[in-house]
């Protein structure tokens, strides 16, 4: 099994950095068909998330310092939020939260496909306590079914703060840091935490995460959001066949 899961690792590093996320959207449908209920799947994307988006933001950090303000207020009500999914997890059953998962990749995908990837607009300026707030919601609902929290965030920050689509994935990636650290501490409190997987496939992903961002820079911002519409419509396909 640590094959699967190095590889497993691999392949969620290079998606998380070319895509933004934390990278459960594609851990997750691969390790439940494999060996590991959805819960067990949880824990191990969210202590692969630590290693990804903060080895990620670390790469993207030069080019996204006028973004940081934005990134340090939704990261800390992420922060917040991310300690509830223990919580969370322990109160809704492993079917539910698939449910629940697939209605937010339906809507978030709906949301991309209608919203162009650069707008002519100015970025919109919001004020801290309602950043505070989006993220603390968004982290609750994401670490509680394993992802980061990109497939919310990233389309209200192209939907309705006009960010462009590039920027958007970069700034995810910052909140995914700060929300998958204290997910991992509260699963950790309760004793849900798989940590030899978790390690395996968050050390196999820090090399996926280099390359991932290497190629998203060079990739034209157009074709970037069918590559983003593409993955979602994967992963929600997967994911319906794990429920039939």
């Amino acid at each position: 099994m640590i094959y699967e899961l190095v590889i497993f690792g691999l392949i969620t590093g290079l998606v998380s950095g070319f895509f933004g996320v934390g990278g459960g959207i594609v851990l997750i449908p691969m390790l439940l068909f494999s060996v590991f209920s959805m819960k067990e799947s949880i824990s191990i994307s969210i202590m692969q998330m630590v290693f990804s988006s903060t080895f990620g933001t670390f790469l993207n950090a030069k080019k996204q310092l006028n973004i940081a303000v934005d990134g340090l207020m939704l990261g800390f009500g992420g922060f917040i939020g991310g300690f509830f999914s223990a919580f969370i997890i322990s109160f809704f059953s492993s079917k539910t939260l698939q449910y629940v998962f697939i209605v937010i990749l339906l809507l978030s995908f709906l949301k991309i496909f209608q919203t162009p990837a650069v707008h002519d607009k100015e970025v919109k300026v919001h004020s801290k306590f309602f950043l505070i707030f989006i993220g603390l919601i968004i982290a609750m609902i994401a670490m509680s079914i394993g992802v980061g929290g990109s497939v919310m965030l990233t389309p209200i920050l192209i939907g309705f703060m006009h960010y462009n689509l590039k920027t958007a994935t970069s700034l995810s990636l910052f909140f995914i840091m700060f929300s998958s650290i204290a997910g991992f501490i509260s699963m950790t409190y309760s004793g849900q935490m798989l940590f030899n997987e978790g390690f395996i496939v968050g050390s196999a992903s820090l090399l996926g995460v280099y390359f991932g961002i290497k190629l998203k820079n060079i990739t034209n911002i157009k074709s970037y959001k069918n590559y983003i519409l593409f993955l979602y419509t994967i992963t929600l396909c997967s994911m319906l066949l794990k429920l039939i």
